[in-house]
């Protein structure tokens, strides 16, 4: 049986990783899968579609950001978007508006259903998941999942439809 060596939030907050950046969860190192073309692809054109809103939503939307979701966990988020005002520092401190993660290949069930709940629990309003194989939207909350043909954010007049984005 392997063992893992824990390590300290500072050491991991100061350490140089190889892409993808890990997760951090209470002292472990936690790869991440490797994105793929059609992830990448994805959350280029979610990333775009906020960034078209930003002047006029107040929307901030950014990749691969490292998020504290907790004081023993740390989350890789494939893109965050903050309201109303731009995130400050390299770890923002503020709650995201959204988050939404990307399957890749090789991404675990039990550990994505884990990572959307820590978002949640966190605060985030918004936990919505992509899944490019499937060409599914799907919008996180209280440990479920619900397939959507589109992302919508009432209060800020926005619509992501699944063809515009998963075409």
């Amino acid at each position: 049986m392997a063992t893992q060596t824990l390590i300290s939030e500072a050491e991991y907050l100061t350490t140089p990783y190889a892409s993808p950046t890990p997760d951090y969860v209470e002292g472990l190192i936690v790869e991440r899968s490797m994105p793929n073309n059609e992830h990448s692809r994805t959350q280029g054109e979610l990333y775009f579609r906020f960034r078209l809103e930003q002047d006029r939503l107040r929307l901030y939307p950014r990749t691969e950001l490292r998020v504290r979701v907790t004081p023993q966990q740390y989350r890789i988020a494939d893109l965050a978007v903050y309201a109303d005002a731009d995130p400050l520092g390299p770890v923002p401190q503020e709650i995201p508006l959204v988050i939404v993660e990307i399957v890749s290949p090789g991404d675990l069930y039990e550990d994505i259903m884990t990572k959307l709940a820590g978002y949640e629990s966190w605060g985030v309003p918004n936990v919505w998941l992509v899944d490019p194989g499937l060409r599914r939207f799907s919008v996180y909350h209280e440990g479920s999942l619900t397939a959507v043909p589109a992302f919508h954010l009432p209060e800020r007049g926005l619509r992501i439809e699944l063809d515009a984005i998963l075409r």
